[in-house]
């Protein structure tokens, strides 16, 4: 009977102690996601404008500047929108402006966080044949996900309410 009790007891402090690792893993795990959601968010933050805005004068430099926030496909999206994006943007003597109004980060893992912002457009175009230049500021929300790598946040997707980039 004796033995029995110590076996049971054995197996329940095994249990408890297999139960507060865990519980501490996930904690830590909880801890590192909510510094990552606070370094993404910051950082999402302030390349926003650079990924949202151009202007027709230096539009060139404007995607260059872009594409040094961003990694995989959505580098290489920013290179090829260059192809398009110039040549209408010149034509049009388009200027857009992009302010982040507010940001929450949606979820965060240690490596990867999902932050959605809320920003301010402003779009002024200058149309051949029109006497006065077309504006337009609209609000719009965009989702970047953000990803560490070599110890900076980097955007690798970035969708809108209009789809994914």
């Amino acid at each position: 009977m004796r033995a029995v009790v110590i076996g049971v007891l054995g197996a329940l402090v095994l249990g408890l102690s297999v139960a507060l690792w865990l519980m501490w893993a996930d904690l830590r795990h909880l801890r590192d996601g909510r510094a990552a959601g606070v370094e993404a968010m910051a950082a999402a933050k302030a390349v926003a404008p650079d990924l949202l805005s151009y202007n027709y004068r230096t539009i060139e430099q404007d995607l260059a500047r872009a594409g040094e926030h961003t990694t995989g496909q959505l580098t290489k999206h920013y290179k090829d929108l260059a192809a398009t994006l110039v040549s209408t943007a010149k034509a049009q003597k388009t200027v857009q402006t992009t302010a982040v109004a507010g940001a929450a980060v949606e979820r965060a893992d240690p490596d990867r966080v999902e932050v959605l912002l809320f920003v301010n457009t402003g779009t002024v175009k200058e149309l051949p044949g029109e006497a006065a230049p077309q504006q337009q500021i609209t609000q719009n929300r965009a989702r970047f996900v953000m990803i560490k790598e070599d110890g900076r946040w980097l955007v690798e997707d970035l969708s809108t309410l209009l789809g994914t980039a």
